[in-house]
This record gives structure tokens, sequence and C-alpha cells, in this order.
């Protein structure tokens, strides 16, 4: 056995460890890409063709069966804590401008700090929203218009 292929056999190994650890479909390809080099290098094929095919066919692994094996993998995942408002209904208990720094949403009998989608709209108290994102801290809420009539442009700075 050359250096090559032990070179490819560890490259293969450490991939496949990694992958065990991690479990996040991060290095799998790469143990892909090394399986081929590995036995382009037990074929006595030069190291320049090894390596080409070691970085092609992990790239291609990488771009055509990742999506599909994380679909796979994560459908049946949980969101747990806060990624679990998001898509949420919520109701504003202190206004939400975002000019002025203010905004109290309670979604599911929690206080959470938050913010306009819309840096020009204010959203007041008592209207519905729904969560669309979180940043930080910070629920970003836009208003449902058929349950949130309190909403209106924030007035424009004057020069």
């Amino acid at each position: 056995m050359d250096y090559e292929m032990i070179a490819w056999i560890v490259v293969l190994v450490v991939a496949v460890v990694v992958e065990i650890i991690s479990l996040g479909l991060s290095s799998i390809w790469f143990a892909g890409g090394a399986l081929v080099a590995l036995i382009v290098a037990a074929l006595n094929g030069p190291l320049w063709l090894q390596i080409i095919l070691f970085l092609v066919v992990s790239f291609l692994l990488l771009i055509f069966t990742r999506p599909i094996a994380v679909k796979y993998f994560n459908k049946d995942r949980i969101r747990t804590n806060a990624e679990s408002i998001v898509g949420k209904q919520g109701i504003v208990i202190t206004e939400l401008n975002n000019l002025r720094g203010l905004g109290q949403v309670s979604v599911g009998g929690q206080e959470w700090s938050a913010r306009s989608a819309d840096d020009g709209q204010v959203i007041y108290e008592g209207s519905v929203v729904e969560i669309v994102a979180i940043s930080g801290v910070k629920l970003i809420c836009k208003p449902i218009p058929e349950a949130a009539p309190a909403v209106t442009e924030a007035p424009k700075a004057e020069a």
C-alpha cells in the first residue's frame, strides 16, 4: 500500500468520524470524494487526477445531494425555544415604534421586546401581529390587516 492510498484512507476516516460526531451533514460529502480518490489511487492513477476527482466528486455531492438529505433528515425536527414563535400571532401590549425604539408583544402569555418589520410603520397597542423573524432578543412583527386596523405610517422627520 502506497502513501497516496494511506492518505486517502485517513481523509476518508476523518470525514466519517467528523460526520458521526457532528451529525450536521457537513463532511460526508468529502468522504465520498475521498473514496473515489482512494479507488483511483488503488488503480495507480496519478496524484493530480486523484486530487481533481476528490474535489469534483465532493463538490458535486455537496451541491446535488445535500439539499435532499437536509430535507429528509430535518423533516421531523421540532423547533424549540424562541424559534418556535416565528409564524405565530401576538398582541401588541406596547406600541411598536422603531423610530422611538419602543415595542412589546405578548405571545403565548410571554412578553417580548418587539419591532415592526417595516421601519416606517407604527403598530398600536391592542393590534394583532404575526411574528416573522427574531433579531437578537427582539421579535420582528408585521400587522395582520384584517385583525389589526390600528396601524399607521410613522410621522416623517421634518428637515
